[in-house]
C-alpha cells in the first residue's frame, strides 16, 4: 500500500461497497424472484409515487440518477405493462409528463411493502439506536463528500 494512504478510510470504503452491494443483490433477487420485476423498475416507480402530480422525464432521470436512455427504456416497458402513464405537455410539445396508473399505484404498494420487510430484516441486526447513529453518520458522510466534490446542491437534502 503507498505511503500516506489512509488504511482504516480505506477500509471503511470498501465495507460500505460491500453492505451496500449485498443489500442491494438480496433485494434485486427477492424482487425478481417474487415479484418478476427489477431494482430499476422498482426505483421508478417509487419516484414517481412520490411525486404524484408526475415528473418529466429529464427530472425522472435526474432523481434516478440515470441518463435519459435508461430512463425511456424503462419507462416505455412500464407503460406497456399498464403501470405508467406518458402525458404531453399542453405548453412544451416536447415535454413528457410520467404518472403512475392506478395499477401502477396498487402494484407499488404491494412492492414497497414487501421492500420494507426486507430491509428490516436485513438490518435487523441492528438495533434502533445505532441504526439513529448509523444513519446520521452516513448523512454527514455525504454531506462532506458531495461539498468536497463540487456537488454542494445534493448535500443538504436528506434522501
Amino acid at each position: 500500500m503507498p505511503a500516506g494512504v489512509d488504511r482504516v478510510r480505506l477500509r471503511l470504503w470498501l465495507r460500505l461497497l460491500a453492505a451496500s452491494a449485498s443489500i442491494e443483490r438480496t433485494v434485486q433477487h427477492r424482487l425478481r424472484g417474487e415479484y418478476g420485476t427489477t431494482l430499476p423498475r422498482f426505483d421508478v416507480m417509487a419516484a414517481l409515487e412520490r411525486a404524484p402530480e408526475g415528473l418529466s422525464m429529464s427530472e425522472l432521470s435526474r432523481r434516478l440518477m440515470v441518463t435519459n436512455g435508461n430512463t425511456t427504456a424503462l419507462i416505455a416497458r412500464l407503460e406497456r405493462d399498464g403501470l405508467v402513464r406518458r402525458t404531453g405537455s399542453p405548453i412544451d410539445r416536447r415535454s413528457v409528463t410520467v404518472t403512475l396508473t392506478r395499477k401502477g399505484r396498487r402494484t407499488f404498494e404491494r412492492l414497497a411493502a414487501a421492500h420494507a420487510r426486507w430491509i428490516k430484516e436485513l438490518l435487523g441486526g441492528i438495533d434502533d439506536e445505532h441504526c439513529g447513529q448509523l444513519s446520521e453518520l452516513l448523512h454527514g458522510l455525504r454531506v462532506e463528500v458531495e461539498s468536497s466534490a463540487g456537488l454542494a446542491t445534493r448535500a443538504g437534502r436528506r434522501p
